[in-house]
């Protein structure tokens, strides 16, 4: 049997194919705002498996230290640790900033752990794929490989240069930042260090004061100026449950013991889907709502038009006693080429072009599997029309015209 749907497309499959080609990279586009959207939500979802904590403590009336800033002292792990049902606890600090290296800034989340924390520790590096882990208490730091440090690289945090000792993967912050992991009393310095004029006026400042400059109490003064150049502060204290052990029980008495506050994975999780990826999450889900809809109306269109162009050719298969039923189902079998042409096209730019992406972009079987059925959906509601249009020509005025 003679296809008249693939006479038709050989005859014109140069015109065909760039059509498709031009369908493909739309839908390519639509795919990789959809990877963005599940990217995102993957980030934030990475960071609390990474931390491999079950509880967050942090200061009271804040809601962590993603989300806010948190101030609590570098002690308070020691209460924690002597509350039943605790396995593990381990101070953290968390900030952002631009880390130097040659001569180009990497913007990064530093994060400052116990210079002798191993795998198991929360908030430390759960793994590596190069190198060791940190073991000295200065200047030594483990990155993640998206940041495009090497081993041995020296970098620069502050005033402070630190060697790289360690690499690891998808350690990064809720909006996709890499992590650079650094010693926890180096963080803590780089966190509050203040500029060397800001420590000459402080220090000025308190030898002024007389109650800090008393001749009759020698070393009051440098006491004072020590204790204000030093932090003992954390962003939080990362808490692992013993077998058994109730998350909600215990953040219960930890919040009416030590007057903190404490989050459970639940609520950490809902922080941040709901309070730090929600805007930009909507954002590109408006985008990505009309991107379909404009995807929708294109691909309509242009079924529409080819079918249109063939006005002539429909009028003579009906002189020559072709059926409806015949040129229905050609009309249908290039729409339905023409989808698949297209998502292909667009899975393949979608799946070549996300590793480029600055952002992670995740794209999952469901949302392709998703998309090619919208597409082809939208192909066959797209020639439902083209065809209703076609079977309405009059031959005579067709050929006449």
């Amino acid at each position: 049997m003679i296809s008249l749907a693939g006479r038709d497309i050989l005859h014109s499959w140069g015109k065909f194919v760039f059509t498709g080609v031009g369908l493909g990279l739309l839908i390519g586009v639509t795919l990789v705002m959809a990877g963005v959207y599940r990217g995102m939500v993957d980030d934030g979802q990475a960071l609390l498996d990474n931390s491999r904590a079950d509880l967050w403590v942090v200061q009271q009336d804040t809601m962590g230290p993603y989300a806010e800033s948190s101030n609590l002292a570098d002690d308070a792990w020691r209460q924690l640790m002597a509350l039943p049902g605790v396995a593990r606890a381990a101070n953290v600090t968390y900030f952002t900033m631009q880390v130097r290296a040659r001569e180009h800034d990497v913007r990064a989340m530093v994060v400052g752990i116990a210079a002798d924390a191993t795998p198991g520790t929360p908030g430390a590096p759960p793994y590596l794929i190069a190198g060791r882990h940190i073991t000295r208490g200065h200047y030594e730091a483990v990155a993640d490989i998206a940041s495009g440090f090497a081993l041995g690289e020296a970098i620069t945090i502050r005033r402070h240069r630190y060697t790289v000792v360690g690499l690891t993967r998808r350690m990064v912050s809720s909006s996709g930042d890499p992590m650079v992991f650094i010693p926890l009393k180096d963080a803590q310095q780089a966190q509050f260090l203040k500029d060397n004029d800001a420590i000459e006026a402080a220090r000025r400042r308190t030898a002024a004061n007389p109650a800090f400059n008393r001749p009759g109490v020698p070393g009051l003064l440098e006491a004072v100026n020590a204790a204000q150049s030093a932090s003992t502060s954390v962003n939080a204290v990362l808490v692992r449950l013993a077998p058994g052990a109730d998350a909600d029980a215990l953040a219960r008495d930890i919040e009416r013991s030590l007057r903190l506050t404490v989050h459970t994975r639940a609520q950490m999780q809902e922080i941040l889907v709901s309070k730090l990826i929600a805007t930009s999450a909507r954002q590109i889900g408006m985008f990505l709502a009309i991107l379909a809809i404009v995807s929708a109306a294109i691909v309509a269109f242009i079924i529409y038009t080819l079918t249109m162009d063939k006005i002539r050719e429909i009028a003579v298969l009906k002189l020559i006693g072709t059926r409806n039923l015949t040129i229905a189902w050609m009309i249908l079998q290039q729409a339905l080429a023409l989808g698949l042409i297209g998502f292909a096209v667009g899975k393949i730019s979608a799946t070549w072009s996300a590793p480029i992406f600055p952002k992670y972009v995740l794209l999952i079987p469901q949302d392709s599997v998703m998309g090619f059925l919208a597409v082809m959906g939208i192909c066959a509601a797209a020639s439902i029309v083209a065809i209703r249009m076609a079977l309405r020509i009059d031959p005579a005025e067709a050929i006449g015209g």
